[in-house]
């Protein structure tokens, strides 16, 4: 009897063993039981496996003396990239850390071609003083705005303006185009005699696509009508109150700034607005007012002004000359002459693009761009592109801003441009905190933090907020602007050394206006595009629209990291010790990152929209990009570790797609009661037995109709 051996099964392990036994014929249970004995086998392989390497590590540690982690960091190497986060309690969490340099795609190698530039001469060497303008108009420009030379553009454009022609000007960024048509404008209405009065209303409209670029225009006329107290500028634009705007209508305004949507509602709300006496019409940044699907409201302004009056010079600028653009031209200017800088040194007679007709038909609405445009860059415009796994972008995007603002200088201006508002709320939050200005005096006083002004915009903000943010961000010397492409067209934002594109822009248009922020009116400027690996065929892209870029290495970048960390305030909760290789530094920022947003939930929040907004912007692009753009090409979990979480993408969108269907019960259950609560309120009047037979009623009468349309 010794020699029996009992296998008795108990408890749970026996019902795992009866759901995990064979099923089917007896061939199925033949290969079952084959397969079943090959994993156990593997398994146990690699277990022993294991177990060697754990065992010579630890009699490694015995003989040296080392620490404990330095084991646990052997094993978790040996058994692949992720490993479950563990609450205090010891339950998984549900989260994942995993490794930032291991299983990343490989990193293709691009060659940009260099092209040859379209070359357009910013300066001129005629002066201000060679033109017939007033003397107090030179002196302000001169001494108070500090412009003695014109520019290229404002050469060959004034003249025609002060003719009295309409003009169609193409120019790049940063040239003086918005000189080129205040000047005479201004010029014209100080010559008025008897003089002009602030109560006789708009001599000039200036329409332009945002709400920045019309402060900017509008502060641009207020420096040149300061020798003609007696004129009057103005400006108009969403998120001001309309009755402020009303009042100071009702005064007078001479010069005009406006957006399109508020001008609009102004001429048709407010009646002390009279357009009677508009001689000047300004469309700004036409490309942009056209892409905003402003074409619309700029028709129903243009047939206000027709109706209004007759005799009026228009004038167009834009910084590229689309085929939607020179539609426009056709529609509204008279004869117009071309001023285009980069094609040759005389203007030329605008073609013909089509005749003035019924502004806003549907064939005029049309946007699609039908003729391809030459671009031109600024030739002081050096351009980088950097290629970096999903993984790595937000340690890159740290170390590239952190070494430029703080580390190499302490006076450098950088725009960092995005697709949506939640990408640039996160970003702007999460680098503030561990970046930004410390309000902790002892942080200052021991050097120990970084201490970057950031600031934020994008079209979801708040008028006040957005005002505030573009002046501080214009007046300081050092900071970094997170922001959406509302900042991308007509803003003169000056002293800026960097422009970093996050995400790529939707074609060369939208890249040639993002970079045109930078190396303005002859000044040194420099840019970088981020890609990742299965966006590198958009360099060749580029390069067949004249745009040539220099690679610029993720290591080049990443190796000045650890100066950074080493002047953070050290994050104890990541356990770490002070890193020393690019690899531990890069990971050591990153479990930072990691850390504060697991620990704080709304932020979590925020960086899970970011991800969300950033997944759906991806789909948005063109077509002919999609081949490149394409959201299946992209591994979402390393997607969202770039955004600093710990959770499967699943997760992410299951959750915020739940948060979605509770939000709409909520609000059907809010409906249903407003309807019970509406429905028992009765006049003291009514009986009572119609109320509830309303929807019959109607559905009858509705039945009657039919019936008789048929007879």
């Amino acid at each position: 009897m010794s020699d029996i051996q009992l296998n008795l099964i108990q408890g749970p392990e026996r019902n795992q063993e009866s759901k995990t036994k064979p099923r089917g014929n007896r061939g199925q249970r033949i290969r079952a039981r084959r397969q079943e004995k090959s994993r156990l086998l593997t398994e146990s392989v690699k277990q022993s496996q294991n177990d060697s390497e754990y065992s010579k590590v630890t009699e490694y540690k015995e003989q040296t003396g080392t620490q404990s982690n330095q084991v646990q960091a052997a094993r978790k190497r040996k058994h692949g990239e992720l490993s479950p986060f563990i609450k205090e309690g010891g339950k998984p969490s549900g989260q994942v850390i995993s490794s930032l340099f291991r299983f990343n795609p490989e990193i293709p190698k691009v060659k940009s071609l260099k092209v040859d530039f379209v070359k357009e001469d910013v300066f001129s060497s005629e002066h201000f003083r060679d033109l017939p303008l007033h003397p107090y108009m030179v002196s302000n420009l001169e001494e108070k705005i500090g412009h003695k030379t014109m520019t290229a553009v404002q050469k060959q454009t004034i003249p025609y303006i002060m003719q009295g022609r309409d003009v169609l000007v193409k120019s790049q960024t940063g040239s003086g185009k918005t000189l080129a048509f205040a000047v005479p404008i201004v010029q014209a209405l100080q010559s008025i005699s008897p003089k002009i009065q602030r109560v006789h209303g708009p001599y000039a409209i200036v329409i332009v696509p945002t709400r920045e670029l019309a402060t900017q225009s509008f502060n641009t006329f207020q420096k040149l009508v300061n020798p003609f107290t007696w004129i009057v500028p103005g400006c108009l634009m969403g998120g001001e109150k309309r009755k402020a705007e009303k009042a100071r209508l009702r005064k007078g305004i001479n010069i005009l700034v406006a957006t399109p949507g508020r001008l609009l509602d102004h001429l048709q709300h407010t009646d002390s607005l009279s357009m009677s006496k508009v001689r000047w019409l300004v469309l700004d940044e036409a490309d942009r007012l056209l892409e905003l699907g402003y074409e619309k409201g700029v028709a129903d302004i243009i047939n206000y002004l027709n109706e209004a009056t007759t005799q009026r010079q228009t004038i167009m600028l834009s910084a590229t000359l689309t085929g939607g653009v020179e539609r426009l031209a056709g529609i509204t200017l008279d004869d117009p002459v071309h001023v285009d800088i980069s094609q040759s040194d005389l203007p030329k007679q605008s073609p013909d693009t089509g005749s003035k007709g019924n502004l806003g038909s549907k064939e005029n609405t049309e946007s699609k761009d039908s003729t391809e445009s030459k671009f031109t860059l600024p030739q002081n415009l050096k351009q980088h592109f950097v290629i970096t796994p999903p993984k790595l972008r937000l340690v890159t995007l740290a170390a590239f801003i952190t070494w430029h603002c703080k580390i190499k200088s302490s006076k450098c201006k950088m725009i960092v441009f995005m697709s949506t508002q939640d990408l640039v709320e996160f970003h702007y939050d999460l680098f503030q905190h561990f970046f930004g200005v410390s309000d902790d005096p002892d942080d200052e006083m021991d050097g120990n933090s970084i201490n970057i002004l950031f600031f934020k915009l994008h079209g979801d903000m708040q008028q006040k907020d957005r005002t505030k943010a573009f002046q501080e961000f214009s007046q300081t010397d050092n900071g970094v602007l997170f922001c959406t492409d509302v900042a991308a067209r007509g803003l003169d934002l000056p002293s800026i050394q960097w422009i970093v594109q996050y995400t790529t822009p939707g074609g060369a248009t939208d890249y040639i206006h993002r970079v045109g922020r930078t190396a303005r009116a002859g000044k040194q400027g420099q840019s970088l595009l981020f890609l990742m690996p299965t966006e590198s065929e958009y360099i060749p892209i580029l390069n067949k629209d004249n745009i040539s870029l220099n690679e610029m290495e993720m290591k080049e970048v990443l190796k000045n990291l650890k100066s950074t960390v080493l002047q953070m305030s050290l994050d104890h909760s990541t356990k770490r010790s002070i890193p020393h290789t690019v690899e531990e530094t890069a990971t050591y920022l990153q479990m930072c990152f990691e850390n504060y947003i697991f620990q704080n939930k709304s932020f979590g929040e925020s960086a899970k929209k970011a991800f969300q907004s950033f997944v759906r912007a991806y789909s948005t692009y063109p077509s002919s990009l999609k081949h490149i753009f394409h959201i299946k090409n992209i591994h979402l979990g390393h997607l969202a570790k770039s955004f600093a979480l710990r959770e499967a993408p699943t997760s992410i969108t299951v959750s915020h797609h739940g948060d979605q269907i509770k939000k709409w019960k909520e609000k059907k259950k809010q409906k249903e009661l407003s309807r019970r609560e509406t429905s028992g309120k009765l006049s003291e009047f009514s009986s009572g037995l119609s109320s509830g037979n309303i929807h019959k009623q109607k559905y009858l009468k509705k039945v009657k109709k039919t019936k008789l349309k048929r007879q």
